[in-house]
């Protein structure tokens, strides 16, 4: 796993990526990876935006760091970004953006887990792929 120099870079692409739907409550409540990094990609993605809408009730988003990616329950591989942070019925909340983006090396990966016993999240995330 080497970075990539980020000074002298032959190909940066913009990506966005979504997840509709993240729920809070049943078989398919859970971690949402929302980027994934791999190991040896001999790439650096640059995060620049992520936003999560609640859809229905209020509901909470807790937004991680891992360093591996399907290790999501491991406290030793998980770094919180945010936890527990309130989204508003029908409304977005701006997670990340511009003013703190951050660059996600190789085997590293980010998640959201919606938190609440009601609702639904979708989040939308932005970022540059530079290799």
């Amino acid at each position: 796993m080497a970075a990539p120099n980020i000074v002298n870079v032959a190909t940066i692409t913009g990506i966005t990526t979504y997840h509709a739907g993240i729920a809070t409550v049943g078989a398919s409540a859970g971690v949402t990876t929302v980027v994934i990094n791999a190991a040896s990609s001999g790439k650096v993605l640059k995060i620049n935006a992520l936003t999560a809408a609640a859809i229905g009730s209020t509901t909470g988003v807790t937004l991680n760091y891992y360093d591996t990616a399907g290790r999501h329950t491991a406290a030793a591989s998980t770094v919180s970004m945010g936890t527990s942070i309130s989204v508003p019925t029908n409304s977005s909340l701006i997670l990340i953006s511009k003013e703190n983006s951050f660059y996600l090396e190789e085997g590293r990966q980010i998640g959201v887990l919606a938190q609440s016993n009601a609702g639904t999240l979708d989040v939308v995330c932005s970022y540059e792929e530079i290799s």
